[in-house]
């Protein structure tokens, strides 16, 4: 389990970079511009094997994206908050991003992770609340990811089924942050990716 949240961690972090070109691109132009938006080269880039993420469908606020770090295909669902609110407000922090990943080589499907956009406080523990229920997040360096695996099946079905999920962080100086993600769009997404991403 750990590993596995390790190596999440990795390969988002390898592929944030041309990710977030591509998100941006995609707020910035038009639908069918943002389909042939691609990432500036980043020196990130090159340590995942030169894996640019290739956005592959739009759906509503989730785009689907497929990348091949070292040769081996990572699918996933990404979003950027509808809305974020720091106490005490306005405090800086990079881009908050929510991800919905899979990993056929390493058999995970559906993994969701968040982006929280700074560094977490160490040994803290976040919650996403999706459909009337709050699920653990167990936090490391700037990442989320659900504390008991075995939620997590039913927290993604959740998202599939509900407007929308809200996340609660605290950074490493004490800032509580609360992001809202819509998921209008995203049980297409995942729909997508599940014909793409196979083996």
């Amino acid at each position: 389990m750990y590993v596995r949240r390790i190596l999440t961690t990795l390969v988002v972090s390898a592929l944030m970079c041309g990710v977030a070109n591509l998100a941006q691109a995609q707020s910035e132009s038009s639908k069918g511009a943002a389909k042939s938006a691609k990432p500036e080269t980043k020196p990130t880039a090159a340590v995942a094997g030169n894996a640019e993420p290739t956005l592959i469908g739009q759906f509503g606020t989730w785009g689907a994206y497929t990348a091949t770090p070292n040769g081996k295909k990572v699918c996933f669902a990404l979003a950027k908050p509808s809305s974020s609110k720091t106490n005490p407000p306005n405090r800086p922090r990079d881009p908050a991003y929510a991800f919905v990943s899979t990993r056929p080589a390493e058999k995970v499907i559906n993994e969701v992770s968040i982006m929280i956009g700074y560094t977490l406080k160490p040994g803290s523990e976040s919650a996403l609340e999706v459909g009337g229920a709050s699920y653990a997040m167990y936090t490391q360096g700037d990442g989320l990811w659900i504390k008991n695996a075995a939620e997590e099946e039913r927290m993604v079905d959740a998202m599939r089924k509900a407007s929308d999920v809200v996340v609660k962080g605290m950074s490493a100086k004490g800032t509580e942050t609360t992001d809202t993600f819509s998921l209008k769009g995203l049980s297409q997404a995942l729909d997508k990716l599940a014909q793409d991403c196979k083996r």
